[in-house]
């Protein structure tokens, strides 16, 4: 399904809180004033003077070796073109997120007023000391070819131009793979390309350097074909020039091996596709209309190895396969360049990544049993958290064979386990569950749709195919609502359980529930009448499968959404209550707490079941659960009834289910705290590995802490997640952000996948 952004849902994103995508953090103390002494006066001279006796000192005393200049002059901005310097920030802050989020490197944005290659190169020259990394973007051929050149030659740190070399990365181990598939040489084949631009030149360069030769190269620009008879050709077209006469790209594709697009949408048709050669490969990468869609092509030849750079398609070409990492690589090792050895090293530890066995975080991610080496799989998924030691080692190794190391690495593994330590980001989990969503999205019914925040939620997880909406409430304020914010929910369901048309739906809904409740305080009439109530009448549609999940109680008391959904639906196999839970997305990774919201002081045996329902959520989640069972008391440090109660609560977990990590009862201080463990409780199941799960011994205990760490630990706090009912329902909480409601709607239908 297409990703549909709404003009105002991205202006919202830009501007709402603090303006942009991207802030400075200390990362530091900076709580007294002995503190702001050594940051700046007078102990920031200190490191000032080892710096002056030795300039390498500066990457050991400050940011720079973890620092990337994205740098732009906006004369080339994604599809929009000259647009101008201030024009191009959000997309240099946008490429800033993607480094840090995957790689973990700190950047800051710069759009310079400098059109000319003279006067950029000069700018940039000037920034050196500041950085560890140039990454140049968004500027317009044939000038990013110069400018580049001459950065690589003037300066003695990284530089890279993305657009160039980023898709020529992954598109070349794309090419390798598919090659690989349909049993050709590179050498043989013939290619065809359509677009002579910055990223077409730079792919070509890549395949001749993989063996392509560059007579079985035929390139396409908005002229035609690339010919020597030409000329208007610059010294970056004429290297792909061909010694034939001019030709259309029609005629060029017939018995072609390889079609690489690199142009605009619609170009390429099913026929032109049909005259290639037998097994053909058809990477279609023009954004957001490929040259050909996905489908056209398939339909043409059934046995082509189609790519294209949507996310939509199978064997997705992506440039966030490759800059992180390569940067990520060249940074650690203080390569002075980013060099052809380097870029090759990257192309073949993506190819070889993809002919390895999958995660099951990957598979789980995009609904499929197990992705393998194929047609369909030819490069790894972007969510692969394999991708920053694969390709980031590789890249540092290749670094340090072609002499242009200035840092190198002795020790392997250990710098392989740094890589892993940077993968611990606060919100891959929320990525992984969004993208498992999407992948096989249910129905949910919104019990609250008069709300703004929820018709908004709504807009978004139908546009992004997280679910398919079914609204509850009166039409008329709920179409009111749409037409004046400007939503687009056409086509999405919308029921009023109170209209006079829902008699029968409520007369058969009231039965049903009346043959649960009958000898429970329910008469019939009493059963058929509460179907008027939208969490009871959410909860039924869920009961008997008109809807997958329901999310509820924006504006109602917890209870009263919790009582419809324990009446109707009940518990599932095993449970004996519900509970409720956070996932709390710290920056060390997700944390999740329970219980939060449900069970004010468990017993013994209670506490056990909250405990096993929260590890079974988590499991589900694709995470393995570490338990911490918190107290104020130690092992056996205090013999109150509380201490006691936590404590043979783990005793019999540890009994009935040895497998689970878990300890207690503990401090949670002292459950994070590996040198205490190690010191003082050597025996301890949390030594090696810090807690992910934090189960409180009473709902007060967990809700303080959650609410602490989200309004001063800076956590974001997703849930309130009912676990231990037979189907998704959530409560959410008052105050919900439309954000924190698309997260709920992504954990319903994912637990909807499971239990489905």
């Amino acid at each position: 399904m297409a990703q549909l952004i709404r003009k105002e849902d991205a202006l919202e994103y830009h501007e709402k809180g603090r303006p942009g995508k991207i802030e400075v953090v200390p990362t530091k103390e900076t709580k007294t004033q002995r503190d702001l002494a050594l940051a700046y006066s007078p102990g920031v001279a200190e490191p000032c003077k080892e710096i002056h006796a030795n300039v390498e000192n500066v990457y050991r005393y400050t940011a720079k070796g973890n620092l990337v200049a994205v740098i732009s002059n906006g004369t080339a901005v994604l599809g929009l073109g000259d647009i101008g310097p201030e024009a191009s920030k959000p997309v240099m802050e946008g490429k800033g997120l993607l480094f840090k989020i995957f790689a973990d490197i700190d950047v800051f944005d710069i759009e310079l007023n400098a059109m000319e290659p003279d006067h950029f190169v000069s700018v940039v020259k000037a920034l050196e000391p500041t950085f560890g990394g140039i990454n140049l973007e968004d500027i317009k051929a044939p000038e990013c070819f110069e400018i580049e050149e001459r950065l690589k030659r003037e300066m003695k740190i990284p530089v890279m131009h993305d657009d160039q070399h980023g898709t020529a990365i992954i598109s070349g181990a794309a090419l390798l793979n598919a090659l690989e598939v349909v049993c050709k040489k590179i050498g043989d084949v013939k290619i065809v390309v359509s677009g002579a631009g910055a990223s077409a030149i730079s792919c070509c360069k890549i395949y001749i350097a993989l063996g392509a030769k560059v007579e079985n190269i035929h390139m396409f620009d908005s002229k035609g074909l690339l010919t020597k008879s030409r000329t208007d050709l610059d010294k970056y077209k004429i290297q792909f020039a061909q010694d034939g006469e001019h030709a259309t790209l029609e005629e060029a594709m017939r018995g072609a091996d390889v079609f690489i697009g690199l142009s605009k949408g619609n170009v390429v048709s099913k026929a032109m596709i049909k005259a290639m050669a037998e097994r053909p490969i058809v990477f279609a990468l023009a954004n957001p209309d490929p040259e050909i869609s996905y489908e056209d092509a398939l339909e043409a030849r059934p046995d082509a190895i189609m790519a294209t750079g949507r996310s939509d398609y199978p064997n997705m070409v992506n440039n966030v396969l490759g800059f992180p990492f390569i940067f990520r690589g060249a940074l650690d090792v203080r390569a002075t360049t980013i060099n052809e050895e380097m870029k090759l090293a990257a192309v073949k530890a993506l190819a070889a990544l993809a002919k390895e066995p999958v995660p099951d975080i990957v598979n789980v991610a995009y609904n499929e049993k197990s992705l393998h080496f194929g047609p369909t799989y030819i490069i790894p998924k972007p969510i692969d958290p394999r991708l920053l030691v694969r390709v980031s080692t590789a890249v540092a190794r290749a670094a340090m064979d072609s002499g242009v190391a200035k840092n190198p690495i002795t020790d392997w593994d250990a710098y392989e386990a740094k890589l892993y330590n940077r993968l611990n980001s606060d919100d891959g989990l929320l990525r992984f569950i969004i993208n498992k969503a999407k992948q096989h999205p249910k129905r949910v019914v919104f019990a609250e749709a008069e709300n703004l925040k929820i018709l908004k939620a709504a807009q978004i997880v139908k546009d992004e195919g997280i679910a398919i909406p079914i609204l509850l409430g009166n039409k008329k304020k709920i179409h009111a609502l749409i037409e004046d914010n400007a939503l687009q929910l056409d086509g999405v369901e919308i029921i009023d359980p109170k209209n006079e048309g829902m008699d029968k739906v409520r007369s058969k809904y009231g039965e049903l529930f009346f043959e649960k409740r009958k000898r429970r305080g329910y008469n019939l009439y009493e059963a058929k009448k509460v179907m008027r109530e939208r969490p009871h009448f959410g909860a039924m549609m869920v009961e008997t499968g008109e809807a997958d999940a329901l999310i509820s109680a924006l504006t109602r008391r917890y209870p009263d959404t919790l009582k419809p959904a324990l009446e109707i639906i009940g518990l599932e196999q095993g449970a004996k209550r519900v509970a409720g839970m956070y996932i709390m997305l710290t920056k060390k990774g997700p944390l999740f707490f329970a219980d939060t919201t449900v069970n004010f002081n468990p017993t013994e045996e209670e506490l056990i079941d909250i405990t096993l329902l929260t590890a079974r959520t988590v499991e589900h989640l694709n995470i393995k659960p570490r338990i911490a069972m918190l107290s104020y008391s130690n092992f056996g440090s205090s013999e109150s009834p509380e201490a006691i109660l936590v404590r043979n609560a783990v005793a019999k977990i540890k009994e009935r289910h040895p497998e689970l990590v878990i300890d207690g009862e503990v401090q949670a201080g002292v459950a994070f705290n590996k040198d205490i463990l190690r010191e003082n409780y050597p025996f301890s199941d949390l030594v090696n590995e810090s807690p992910n799960v934090l189960i409180f011994p009473n709902l007060a205990a967990g809700n303080i802490a959650y609410h602490l760490l989200q309004e001063v630990g800076g956590a974001e706090a997703v849930g309130p997640i009912l676990i231990g009912l037979r189907k998704p329902v959530h409560v959410l909480q008052l105050g919900s952000s439309v954000r924190q409601i698309v997260n709920m709607v992504a954990i319903a239908v994912v637990e909807a996948q499971v239990k489905g």
